[in-house]
């Protein structure tokens, strides 16, 4: 299992906004999380909690691509965390190794700037059960769920292919916290059926970081969901999760590097 760190370049991030809004902060983020064991640092320049604030494609692409072009320089792998394809386009000209796109590159624009990226390029495609750029608070039935994200995946695997992108170059996101649904159960109930997801599906990432679903187990506030978060990855990665973007690369990095240890013994 690899490790996408998330660096949030917005004003109001749910987790941390505001905090790495100026491009040196945000490059010394991605630095540290590369050297904490990020495999791939992910960037989003638009927050997309139910509150968040839209932010124009420019203005993505101005907070963007300083960032992506001091990190490149860096030698890290870099993911682009946006549902915009002038921004897309933008990036890949800055030479991203990712797109992450939270509406799974469902518009035909989104599709033309993937089918344009070089064969070196990879693709997140994250289900939400939201119709807009951001989650929303909709309530949405836990009993269909897992079946939802099923037709989701299969879909757009479908649309990937028909474009000419080889699977080796698509990994499926299920989405959690209010980008499935309001009830808590629904982001539950997919890692409960995360194993047989990934195989039936294919590679799976997961990013349930400091997400509202932990906090309403807990009753822990954001700042105060470490631990919760920490459960749910780690429950990811047993699953047989490709990939998990967590906010803290070293905590996440150190439980499986112990784990590993302890299995590796006789």
């Amino acid at each position: 299992m690899r490790i996408f760190g998330i660096v949030n370049v917005t004003k109001d991030s749910f987790s941390d906004g505001g905090r790495w809004l100026a491009p040196d902060a945000a490059i010394a983020r991605g630095l540290e999380l590369a050297a904490a064991g990020a495999d791939v640092i992910d960037l989003g320049a638009e927050s997309t909690h139910p509150d968040a604030e839209a932010v124009p494609a420019d203005e993505e692409v101005r907070r963007l691509r300083p960032v992506v072009e001091a990190l490149r320089r860096a030698g890290c792998a870099v993911s682009v965390d946006t549902c915009k394809p002038d921004v897309m386009a933008a990036m890949l000209a800055c030479g991203v190794d990712w797109l992450n796109d939270v509406r799974g590159f469902r518009s035909p624009a989104a599709m033309a700037v993937v089918a344009s990226a070089s064969a070196n390029v990879r693709f997140v495609a994250m289900c939400a059960r939201s119709d807009g750029p951001r989650a929303d608070r909709a309530d949405h039935d836990p009993a269909t769920v897992v079946a939802d994200v099923r037709a989701f995946f299969a879909e757009r695997a479908a649309a990937f292919a028909a474009a000419g992108i080889g699977r080796d170059r698509l990994v499926l996101d299920p989405g959690m916290g209010f980008f499935l649904g309001r009830d808590p159960a629904n982001s539950l109930r997919v890692l409960r059926h995360l194993a047989e997801l990934g195989r039936d599906c294919g590679p799976l990432l997961v990013s349930v970081s400091r997400k509202s679903f932990l906090g309403a187990v807990t009753g822990a506030d954001v700042q105060g969901r470490g631990a919760a978060t920490l459960a749910a990855e780690l429950w990811a990665a047993r699953a047989g999760a490709a990939w998990v973007r967590t906010h803290d690369v070293r905590a996440l990095r150190d439980a499986l590097l112990v784990e590993r240890a302890i299995a590796e013994q006789p």
